[in-house]
């Protein structure tokens, strides 16, 4: 399905997200009275330059195992690999369309971007709208107000190293507009690269190039987002994955935990087929809660190694119906 290439993402060059000389202006103009955490935040912007890193393939970068340990996001890796492939022979730094994937609550999705963010490794932004802060959480709060902070894009750009990270808005349904404020109000310019080069976070009040953001959102259902929003994404349906599916994801979630940890080194490197089959019929989401606990139940009886009986599946499945 997938090409078998050599990863290779070099650094393609630099680029300015800010203008160092408009952020002194501010600072030398700030009152006595001003926000302090706005004179902090001005002071550390100077002090990380606005130069970031912009990276762009050299050859395909490997994809394998995205396909292999994600087969119901085959459609979606498929376009994405199209988009990388057009500038590996360029000067044009990476360069995806803004991605919206729909599915069922634990089908994957957020791990899905986490993943592909690996794979591009230019950082990643999580801006989940489900927050009780989510009304300012992408673009910030005026400095006028108590505790107001700068929002979850400008940070990004702030404290990462590239001019082009991956941001994922995950649950994008879930922003609630019953207020005067629009949630997903920046969203508007963000989401288009004319705009996006002069995002202004209503904290700093100084604008930053974010055009170089690769977007993706995530959402159960899709006519609890605005079209405009919708227009400007390609918006991808992630189904259920089949039987065969389910065992690869399962196997890869096994690996993954076992692998991120010392004491994994003392349990198989794959599943037994009867602690597989029980895992089988459970989303992505609650397969790692059950193999989590798992992995704990196997300590406490003495073993390393899975069973069957380690396995609760009605711990990892009683919340899945609860307010979703």
């Amino acid at each position: 399905m997938a090409a078998n290439v050599s990863v290779s993402i070099p650094v393609a060059g630099f680029k300015d997200v800010y203008e160092v000389g408009a952020v002194e202006k501010a600072l030398q103009e700030l009152s006595p009275s001003a926000n302090e955490s706005l004179r902090t935040l001005y002071e550390k912007m100077l002090r990380a330059g606005g130069q970031r890193f912009t990276v762009k393939p050299s050859s395909l970068p490997q994809m394998d195992a995205l396909f292999e340990d994600l087969p119901n996001f085959g459609e979606v890796l498929e376009d994405i690999r199209r988009q990388l492939a057009l500038c590996v022979d360029s000067s044009d730094p990476i360069e995806l369309a803004p991605v919206l994937l729909l599915g069922e609550p634990g089908i994957g999705k957020t791990h899905f971007a986490r993943r592909v963010a690996g794979l591009i490794g230019t950082g990643f932004g999580l801006v989940p709208m489900s927050s009780l802060t989510a009304g300012w959480i992408l673009s910030g709060a005026s400095s006028q107000w108590k505790n107001a902070k700068p929002g979850k894009v400008f940070d990004t750009f702030l404290h990462g190293e590239y001019a082009n990270p991956v941001m994922l808005v995950d649950e994008i349904d879930k922003a609630s507009a019953e207020g005067q404020y629009d949630p997903l109000g920046a969203l508007y310019a963000l989401l288009e690269q004319s705009t996006a080069t002069q995002f202004v976070d209503e904290f700093v009040e100084l604008p930053i190039d974010a055009s170089g953001a690769v977007w993706f959102a995530t959402a159960n259902d899709a006519a609890r987002i605005p079209e405009p929003i919708l227009n400007r994404m390609n918006v991808y349906r992630i189904e259920p994955p089949d039987a065969a599916g389910a065992a690869r994801i399962a196997r890869a979630i096994y690996r993954e935990i076992r692998e991120a940890h010392d004491w994994g080194k003392r349990f198989p490197q794959a599943l037994s087929a009867d602690v597989l089959e029980k895992l089988v019929p459970l989303t992505p989401r609650e397969m790692r809660r059950v193999l989590q606990a798992a992995f704990g139940n196997a300590k406490i009886a003495g073993r390393c190694e899975l069973t069957a009986e380690d396995v609760d599946t009605q711990r990892g499945s009683r919340r899945q119906r609860i307010g979703f």
